[in-house]
Parts: C-alpha cells; sequence; structure tokens
C-alpha cells in the first residue's frame, strides 16, 4: 500500500503525495532556546527524524528545516536571573541541543533558522497582515484579528467563541486585555520595555509575538505552500493555529498539505508538567540511560499515542537495545568464519546490497501506515534472533544452519533497517577478515590493511598444547594458556565429546 499519513487538519489518513514529484519540504518546530530540552522535546525530535529518514529510505529527497525560538520571555527572564544577555543564553542552550541531540542519533537539519535572524521575513509578514486588513497596531504593539479570519480553528478543531483570552498562549492577557480589538486576538508584535533587546520596526522599536517567527521562517525557507509541517500535539493550539492564519491570509495557500503531531509524555501515568513537579530533562536522562535504549522506548509506541515514562519501562528498553547488540556481536564471527566480507552502515547507503525482501517489505508495511514503528521494531527483532541464533551455531557447532547467502542478505537488512529508524548501530570502522594466506588475519579499513594477533595456526597450536595439559590433569597449565588466548581476544569452548573450538571476540 502507498505511504499514509494521518493529518491532524482533516482527521484521517490520507495518501502521501508531495507537492513536487520526489521530493519533500518539511519543517518541524524546535526548542525555545533558554533550557536543556526535556523529554517530550525528545519524543518529538526522535519520531520527525524517523519520518525523515523512512522518506530518504523511500527514495525522497527531503528538505528539513528545524528552527530556534532565541528570542521569548523565558530566555530574557533566564538572562536577567543568570545576570547575562538574551543571546548568551539562547547560544549556550542551543549548543547543548545539538550535544544532547548528537548523543540521540538526530540527524541534523538542512537548517536551522532562528527568530533574531528572520527578524525582516517577521516584519515583512506582519506588514502584509496589516495590508490586507488582518492585523492592526495599537500603542507599538500589532495584533492579529482573528474574526477577520473565517477559518481560525480549523486545525484544532475549537470555535471561537469557546475560545479563552490570551491565544498566544505567551502573553500576559492583563497586560495587553485594553489593546485588543477582540481577547482571542494575539501579538504579532510587541512594543519594547526597557532593558529588553529590540529592533526597529514601522510600529517602533519592539520584537516579535512567538507564533508569527515560524509563519516567517517556514516562508523564507521552504517557500509559501510546504509538504509536511510537524511538532508536539501541544503546538495544535495556540501555535499551529496561528500560524495558519498568519500564512494563509497572506498567500491564498495552505500552509502545509500534512500536519503531524505526536502524542504526549506521561510521567508514571500523569502528563508531564512543570506544575506538577515531573518534568524530566533529556540530559538527566542520557546520564542513567542508553541513548539508544531512550530511542527504542520512543519508537515502541505509535507516534500518535500517549507514552508513558517509567523506570520500568526504560529498563525494558535498555534490555530490548541489549537484545539488538547481541546480534550485532556475531559480526566478525560471520565474517572470519565464512569467508564473507562485511558491509558497515556507511557503505549500505553509498552502494546496492542486497536485502532479504521478505523482511523489507513487512518493515515498509508498517512504516507506510503512518509509522507504524512498534511493529516495523518487530521486524527487526526477527531479524535480530535469527541473526543470535545462527552466531551461537556458528561459534558452538562451527557452522550455521542457514546457507551463508541468507545469512549475509539477513545481516545487511539488520543493519539497513537499524538505520532507517535511526539505531546506532555502533559498528567498528574496521573489521576482521580472513586473507587468502592461511592462518593469517587482517584488519582493513579507513586505515589501510595491516596482521593483527595470533594467526590460526598459532592458536591451534595454543590449543593443543593446553589438550595435553588437560590429558596430564595440569590444570594450572590448561587454565594459563585459556587466559592467555582470551587475552589474546580468542574464546575456546570445550564440547562433551572433548573436541575444544575456539572463536575470536
Amino acid at each position: 500500500m502507498p505511504l499514509t499519513l494521518y493529518n491532524t487538519l482533516t482527521r484521517r489518513k490520507e495518501p502521501f503525495a508531495p507537492i513536487e514529484p520526489g521530493k519533500v519540504r518539511m519543517y518541524v518546530c524546535g526548542i525555545t532556546a533558554y533550557n536543556y530540552f526535556h523529554v517530550g522535546n525528545a519524543r518529538v525530535f526522535v519520531i520527525f527524524d524517523v519520518v525523515r529518514r523512512y522518506l530518504q529510505w523511500l527514495g525522497y529527497e527531503v528538505r528539513y528545516v528545524q528552527n530556534f525560538t532565541d528570542i521569548d520571555d523565558k530566555i530574557l527572564n533566564r538572562a536577567v536571573a543568570d545576570g547575562t544577555t538574551m543571546q548568551a543564553i539562547a547560544d549556550r542552550f542551543i549548543a547543548a541541543y545539538f550535544e544532547d541531540a548528537d548523543r540521540l542519533n538526530i540527524l541534523r537539519a538542512d537548517a536551522y533558522p532562528r527568530a533574531t535572524h528572520t527578524i525582516d521575513g517577521i516584519q515583512r509578514l506582519i506588514h502584509e497582515l496589516e495590508q490586507r486588513q488582518y492585523a492592526y497596531a495599537a500603542d507599538g504593539d500589532v495584533y492579529y484579528a482573528v474574526r477577520q479570519f473565517p477559518e481560525y480553528g480549523k486545525l484544532s478543531g475549537r470555535k471561537l467563541d469557546e475560545m479563552q483570552a490570551g491565544a498566544s498562549g505567551r502573553v500576559d492577557v492583563e497586560e495587553d486585555a485594553d489593546k485588543k480589538k477582540d481577547p482571542a486576538d494575539f501579538a504579532l508584535w510587541k512594543a519594547a520595555k526597557p532593558g529588553e533587546p529590540s529592533w526597529e520596526s514601522p510600529w517602533g522599536n519592539g520584537r516579535p509575538g512567538w507564533h508569527v517567527e515560524c509563519s516567517a521562517m517556514v516562508r523564507d525557507e521552504l517557500g509559501e505552500l510546504i509538504d509536511i509541517h510537524a511538532g508536539g500535539m501541544d503546538l495544535t493550539f495556540p501555535h499551529h493555529e496561528n500560524e495558519i492564519a498568519q500564512s494563509e491570509a497572506v498567500t491564498g495557500k495552505p500552509l502545509a498539505r500534512y500536519w503531524l503531531h505526536n502524542g504526549f509524555i506521561n510521567m508514571d501515568g500523569e502528563k508531564m508538567s512543570k506544575s506538577l513537579g515531573n518534568f524530566r530533562l533529556t540530559r538527566d536522562l542520557l546520564a542513567k540511560y542508553d541513548p539508544m535504549a531512550f530511542r527504542l522506548f520512543v519508537l515502541q509506541a505509535q507516534y500518535r499515542k500517549p507514552i508513558d515514562f517509567t523506570s520500568d519501562a526504560l529498563e525494558a528498553a535498555e534490555n530490548g537495545w541489549k537484545t539488538l547488540k547481541e546480534a550485532l556481536q556475531f559480526e566478525m564471527q560471520f565474517a572470519a568464519l565464512s569467508g564473507w566480507s562485511p558491509v558497515n552502515a556507511t557503505e549500505l547507503s553509498q552502494k546496492s546490497v542486497e536485502l532479504d525482501q521478505e523482511a523489507v517489505d513487512r518493515f515498509n508495511e508498517a512504516m507506510d501506515d503512518d509509522f507504524n514503528t512498534p511493529i516495523a521494531l518487530s521486524v527487526i527483532f526477527e531479524l535480530a534472533k535469527t541473526l543470535t541464533r545462527e552466531g551461537n551455531q556458528l561459534v558452538h557447532q562451527g557452522k550455521p544452519d542457514l546457507p551463508i547467502a541468507q545469512l549475509q542478505r539477513q545481516w545487511q537488512t539488520f543493519i539497513s533497517l537499524l538505520k532507517v529508524l535511526g539505531l546506532d548501530v555502533q559498528q567498528p570502522s574496521r573489521f576482521v577478515v580472513r586473507t587468502g594466506q592461511p592462518g593469517l588475519l587482517e584488519i582493513f579499513g579507513d586505515g589501510g590493511t595491516f596482521a593483527v594477533g595470533l594467526t590460526d595456526a598459532e592458536v591451534d597450536a595454543l590449543v593443543q598444547q593446553r589438550q595435553e595439559a588437560r590429558q596430564a590433569k595440569n590444570w594450572a597449565e590448561s587454565d594459563r594458556i585459556r587466559n592467555e588466548l582470551q587475552a589474546q581476544g580468542v574464546t575456546l569452548i570445550d564440547h562433551k565429546d572433548g573436541v575444544t573450538r575456539w572463536h575470536r571476540n
């Protein structure tokens, strides 16, 4: 079936059809840079990183833009509290964003526009809204007149007469209520206050409102109509609702074809919020758990569903990631004992390799159904189970049950699908393989090729010496040889029939 997405705007699943064949323009709302990002933000970034990766897996050329809000009351308050500037606070936490996002293996966006770098585009948009009578000035402020836009509320499903005052979400309602023509109107431009950063404008010195920043950044970076606009469910109203009102009033076009929103993270059954004191920063989480375990935790739930954050759930994700890593560890044995040269994740993305088509088809079927990552993960875990079983057979019996060509396809499929979900396979940059010379192992990689460790003949000789020591009941010598081989990266396995097999770690 074709890729289908749940569109918040239409409240149904729809086949994905980009504006321009083969290309996707995608915008994701990023952080307000006043603190380290929290685990709710992390879910947003992981989910839409996977959406991007899957679109690329399908062959689309994706231009992915994620903004930084670097002017906001929260940033200004943090700057005052820390005795520094707004820019210093924003720069600090933008740098921290990249540190934490990199640990979660989130691909870098194609562009990271900042609100303070988009002032000209913001002012142009406000001016156009004013000319079309969707905006009005009031004592240095400029407000959007929501009743001028008949479709206001179409994204969230809210009726204007039932909405609370202060739709901007980040203003003091009492402070500007007397300036508004309607309580639901929201600020596009705010008059400068003493000691705050400000910019010159036709309405006097001031700074932009929150919502107009994203409308301007989308327009500057991606154009007037984009394929996908995404973010957390909490942004549906008022932020994304207001973006639609601002952008569409000027362009006369839909802002985005598809609106995607992920569900909330609950903390032990309750919605995460500062007021409840259950707010968790991603940085604190990553100090305790493997970043890939957290990524796996996020992907084990369908992205639109709420997900319950508990220590038990994180521990289960840790165990799941260990299962996947266990399958990864057999790469060396498959390579050394079969004569097959493995393909690393980078090479998989650079050249065509043969994959297990049945597994790929099941993975794609799950992901095509509105990015159903739990089902997609089940395909990956099945591959991991097979690879682990065959790896154990190889180590203990000297050969796997499945043909080497089939194992190679499954290995390459396993690595490829992990990469689509952004689960860092942590492959070494060099691989140990057999060469044409009997008994000699070589390492090859970016640094060239060179001999390493004991040769097979030397290992066999030590194993024979140990066998002789065991027959003579010289257990101390037997243990010494075993320990020496272990130190050289060779593990011995004694079988009931008296045969000792070995493999390299």
